[in-house]
């Protein structure tokens, strides 16, 4: 992978997969990475029981592999601090069970490259019922627009889904929010975005088609359910911080706050160097 030197003006952009038994699906997935992002492609195992990490190998992949299954949040997490830790200005979260279309890395960095968003979500929504015709099933489509109407209505992002497999963050943001503190599963992802309204950073979207078959990771309705229940109770944890009723540490440290020392010179290696002592 290739590493931020201090003469590039380039912004280093890292695709990052948490994946868990994507054999089936990784190759396509991979394939349909624009060439010039192939470079910084990391992929974090989360303990599969099939081929996924040898066949990431093959593809030339770098990849990482946790010692045992931790969650897709934990997952997640060992992804940006990894990219971090290699000066990544942009990541790009991908799922590698081909469900996204990853032909449309360059549209979902555009806003960040622009300045005009840190957080952008790539969304099955921007067009009316796209993802009925993709194969979506109706309980995922309604309990997707009851969380994003919650949603929309107590964090104020006006977006048209927060559910979506496939977004890209800017450095200033995810070394803003203390993700390490985040949930271990799918949770994850609810409290990112609760603490991109929290810390106000600006989010966008851009459309993205989806696929749904066998091969793709899809959680069930019990999970499902669990994990409305769950974001939920993320917003009523925002409404509290937002009228000073709570100050939750999710909304109020920052990267730096919840990392080891180590960790911490890995990623603000560049800030420390600019500081003279």
């Amino acid at each position: 992978m290739k590493q931020a030197g201090p003469a590039s003006n380039k912004p280093l952009v890292f695709i990052v997969m948490p994946a868990y038994n994507a054999a089936p699906t990784l190759e396509a997935t991979f394939q349909e990475i624009p060439d010039p992002f192939k470079e910084n492609v990391l992929l974090v195992d989360d303990g599969s029981k099939d081929d996924t990490p040898n066949l990431a190998r093959r593809l030339g992949i770098h990849t990482l592999i946790h010692i045992q299954n931790k969650g897709y949040g934990a997952n997640q997490k060992t992804c940006y601090v990894e990219a971090l830790s290699h000066g990544a200005d942009i990541v790009v979260m991908l799922h590698p069970d081909n469900q996204y279309d990853g032909s449309r890395i360059p549209a979902i960095i555009e806003p960040i490259l622009r300045g005009r968003a840190d957080f952008v979500m790539g969304s099955r929504f921007l067009q009316e019922k796209r993802p009925f015709r993709s194969g979506m099933p109706v309980y995922k489509y309604l309990g997707n627009r009851f969380l994003t109407l919650a949603q929309n209505t107590t964090l104020g992002l006006g977006l048209s889904e927060y559910h979506s497999g496939f977004r890209a963050y800017s450095r200033s943001f995810l070394t803003s929010i203390p993700y390490l503190l985040n949930s271990d599963g799918f949770l994850f992802d609810s409290q990112v975005v609760a603490q991109c309204a929290a810390k106000g950073f600006h989010a966008a979207e851009i459309p993205v088609d989806t696929r749904y078959f066998p091969e793709a990771s899809s959680i069930d309705f019990w999970v499902s359910s669990v994990y409305g229940i769950q974001t939920l109770r993320v917003l009523l944890q925002f409404l509290l911080y937002r009228v000073g009723l709570s100050k939750p540490r999710l909304f109020t440290l920052a990267l730096k706050d919840v990392l080891s020392p180590e960790y911490a010179r890995r990623i603000f290696r560049d800030q420390e160097d600019s500081n003279p002592r």
